[in-house]
């Protein structure tokens, strides 16, 4: 699953879309947690704040999802409509995942090599109950590379630089769009443990991402 992940920047995305989506400046963030508004780009030259969690638009109880496997989108009820219709880019450059030891969990960060910023896959609905109105998204997750295993066995899907107009493109059928839905190469990913002040989804700032030595008795996720 991905249930936490980082933003500080946008220009890698901005370039590899041909400057064409106009972004507001961005505040870093180093704890994006589910049910907080997330950016994304739901067409190459729109940008849209969706909450994180998605919520199909026939849902008569809001309940969030916030993820999405990448083996069930063409299939699952919650998640077809949003596939074939409601694609897009959730912009990240490095995301949490945690390692279970004992009766406890240990946090890691995963990034790029070079750290550069890159771009889940997504899909997107937009819900209403009277005057309420929510559009939210959820992250498409696939089997974990040989980066993620020893940790998780499943790992957000991040795609190519130049998958992202596939992927958003409504043209492309669902059969060419589920080919890009593979591990993302282990060879150029890196990860480090970091603090437990991750689990907490009010905690902030460039410390959460810094190596730790592996905490011993690390207290269990909380989100």
């Amino acid at each position: 699953m991905c249930g936490r992940y980082t933003l500080r920047s946008v220009d890698r995305i901005r370039i590899a879309l041909g400057n064409r989506v106009q972004f507001d400046p961005v505040v870093p963030r180093y704890n994006v947690a589910p049910s907080q508004p997330v950016l994304t780009v739901i067409s190459p030259d729109q940008v849209q704040e969706l909450i994180w969690g998605l919520i199909p638009s026939w849902s008569k109880i809001p309940k969030a999802i916030i993820n999405a496997r990448a083996e069930t989108l063409d299939d699952k009820a919650s998640f077809r409509e949003s596939f074939e219709n409601r694609r897009c880019l959730v912009l990240a450059d490095g995301f949490y995942e945690w390692k279970r030891v004992g009766k406890a969990r240990q946090a890691f960060y995963f990034q790029m090599k070079d750290e550069h910023t890159f771009a889940f896959a997504g899909i997107w609905d937009r819900w209403k109950n009277g005057d309420v109105k929510v559009k939210s998204c959820a992250i498409v997750t696939t089997d974990a590379n040989e980066v993620l295993a020893p940790v998780h066995d499943r790992m957000p899907v991040i795609l190519r630089e130049e998958a992202y107009e596939r992927w958003l493109d409504p043209k492309v059928s669902p059969t060419e769009l589920k080919k890009l839905l593979e591990p993302y190469p282990g060879e150029e990913m890196k990860s480090h443990p970091v603090s437990s002040q991750v689990n907490f989804a009010d905690a902030e700032g460039k410390e959460l991402i810094e190596r730790v030595d592996a905490e011993v008795g690390t207290t269990p996720s909380l989100f």
